[in-house]
């Protein structure tokens, strides 16, 4: 049975702007397991990279019922790559959880369906 479903959409320039303007903003958004991967990303694949996390995390919220602030942090959500590159959402939980992420030129989104 479906308990949520979320979607997310990103500029990918708004969140390069805003990393570039508050250094501090992507330590906000990524956990340090993701901020480390992020670091390795060279060019348009690190803002890529950004923004896709930032949208899997606002979808999260979104299909939580949630959204970020009071009982749900940027922090709280964890999302890694298994051994095919398939997004896993790994924290608060995975089980149950889909994930999916898609890139074009100027946006990234995210859709999540938790069972």
């Amino acid at each position: 049975m479906i308990k949520g479903i979320g979607m997310d959409i990103v500029e990918i320039d708004r969140i390069r702007r805003l990393i570039e303007r508050q250094p501090k903003f992507i330590e906000r958004i990524l956990t340090p397991q993701e901020l480390a991967i992020f670091q390795e990303k060279k060019g348009s694949r690190q803002w890529e990279y950004a923004a896709g996390r930032f949208a899997v995390k606002e979808a999260f919220s979104k299909a939580q019922g949630t959204g970020i602030g009071e009982h749900l942090s940027f922090q709280d959500i964890e999302v890694e790559a298994d051994d095919l590159g398939r997004p896993v959402l790994t924290r608060p939980f995975s089980k149950g959880v889909h994930v999916t992420i898609t890139h074009s030129r100027d946006y990234a989104a995210a859709v999540v369906v938790i069972e």
